[in-house]
């Protein structure tokens, strides 16, 4: 597959990165979320696993769901949320406790849900890729609805089999999404009762799979096919701060904790490099600033 070349002119500037855990050869290491102490956790896509990276970067299997398991997000001590497939292909919600399935339900109307976050306490918003929309999941009730369905979250052409709406972010009173398939990162205002406006283009010919925001409001991008992670400060203004050679082929989703950006990705399982698919890793950048706060659940 020859990709178009987006990044050709875009600086370099590499930050210092560490592995810190390598999974089998085709491991497809998905999305990550991590706990207040540290503790990563991280989601297997085509095992259905979630795996636990602890502080001391012990790795153990966390859990595992019969399907597949795409986003995830912490919603307390202890507690995840994720969605996924089931066995038999239907979009799945489903909430965890200490490794344990707390509850699951379908979303017989979704297609691919994937990224997650909160927009609000309680109050989470999870990108459907192929039906090109967004659904709302209120954490207490366990009730879910479409929150925006749109154009620019869809793919232009319903047989690529790249994911469109894909990562999602809150920064301010902003919704920011990244559609991989169309090569754009969108940018939704939100009103004062969090109901979405028209979405607008924030940046196009970038193809973003998930990313985070530090507390200045500079976007960290994971590449996937591109094998690099991406810095795009508020203007746009993008800059290369990791490549293969840092360990982030074909990276997948990033978060903060700290001042350190935390990188999953499944060693070029989709375009590999000519060497070959590479180990699945967890990679840690060092880029010095704090992640943007995160939106706590209730207690």
């Amino acid at each position: 597959m020859a990709l178009p070349d987006l990044y050709a002119n875009t600086p370099v500037e590499l930050v210092s990165a560490q592995s810190l855990a390598t999974f089998p050869i085709n491991t497809f290491l998905e999305n990550l979320a991590i706990a207040p102490n540290g503790d990563i956790f991280v989601t297997s896509h085509e095992a259905g696993e979630i795996f636990k990276l602890d502080t001391h970067h012990n790795l153990t299997q966390y859990a595992k769901l019969d399907g597949k398991v795409t986003g995830i997000v912490i919603t307390g001590s202890d507690n995840l949320l994720v969605n996924g497939w089931t066995a038999e292909g239907v979009p799945l919600i489903a909430t965890l406790a200490q490794g344990t399935v707390q509850s699951l339900q379908t979303v017989p109307e979704g297609a691919f849900l994937n990224g997650i976050t909160a927009i609000a306490p309680d109050l989470y918003l999870m990108a459907d890729s192929y039906r090109g929309a967004i659904w709302l999941f209120e954490l207490a009730t366990k009730a879910v609805k479409v929150w925006l369905e749109h154009p620019l979250l869809a793919r232009s052409d319903s047989d690529d089999p790249f994911p469109a709406a894909n990562g999602l972010k809150r920064f301010g009173n902003d919704l920011y999404v990244s559609n991989t398939q169309q090569k754009l990162l969108l940018r939704i205002p939100l009103n004062n009762n969090l109901a979405p406006q028209e979405p607008k283009i924030f940046v196009s010919d970038t193809n973003i799979d998930d990313f985070a925001f530090d507390a200045h409001g500079n976007l960290y991008g994971a590449t996937h096919v591109y094998n690099s992670v991406l810095r795009i400060k508020p203007d746009g203004q993008t800059t290369i701060i990791a490549q293969s050679e840092q360990g982030v082929t074909g990276c997948t989703a990033v978060a903060f904790h700290g001042t350190d950006l935390y990188v999953v990705n499944n060693g070029g399982m989709f375009l590999p490099l000519p060497g070959g698919v590479e180990p699945a890793q967890i990679v840690r950048l060092e880029v010095g600033i704090t992640g943007a706060p995160h939106l706590e659940a209730t207690p």
